[in-house]
């Protein structure tokens, strides 16, 4: 009775896939029909077949909402408007079309406040967090309240402040 060896135990003489087994793993030459149809996976890609399950999918991030610190929206004070409302005709007369805009290219940073959008927070509603965005002012849409920085629209009662080299080296003063 002879026996070959499966792993760590002794094959039994009548196993059924004995002569399978024996043969060995396939060997496929390189660009055969089998090869074409079925390529070698990498190791990254194999590695992720056998990646641990996450049986709580979503909790890691949803811990992480509970960890973002909002704050109150805080209301601008009639010189900050003023002030600010001048920056936004600035802005208006550089981006009337979008010719202008191509010519001027006005470069600002805008700070806005973004309200909270998670439900299950305690800031919903109430609370948002002060947000920065910088490049060039595309579009100041009146109609629709909205000012475009590259591709972020900003409602423009969001805003608290416009900054920029366009607006001269006096800081708030604008002529």
């Amino acid at each position: 009775m002879s026996t070959a060896v499966i792993g760590y135990m002794p094959m039994p003489v009548n196993f059924e896939y004995r002569s399978l087994f024996l043969h060995g793993r396939p060997k496929h030459e390189k660009f055969d029909d089998f090869w074409r149809k079925h390529p070698p996976m990498d190791r990254t890609h194999r590695a992720k077949i056998f990646s641990a399950f996450d049986a709580l999918a979503g909790f890691d991030g949803w811990i992480a909402s509970k960890e973002v610190r909002y704050c109150d929206r805080r209301y601008l004070s009639e010189e900050e408007h003023d002030n600010l409302d001048r920056k936004l005709s600035v802005l208006r007369t550089l981006t009337r079309n979008s010719r202008e805009v191509r010519r001027n290219k006005p470069v600002v940073t805008v700070q806005y406040f973004s309200p909270c959008t998670d439900r299950n927070s305690f800031a919903y509603g109430t609370g948002g967090l002060y947000e920065t965005v910088s490049g060039i002012c595309r579009k100041i849409d009146d109609v629709a309240g909205t000012i475009t920085i590259g591709e972020t629209v900003i409602p423009l009662d969001d805003i608290t402040d416009v900054t920029g080299t366009l607006f001269g080296s006096i800081g708030d003063d604008i002529p």
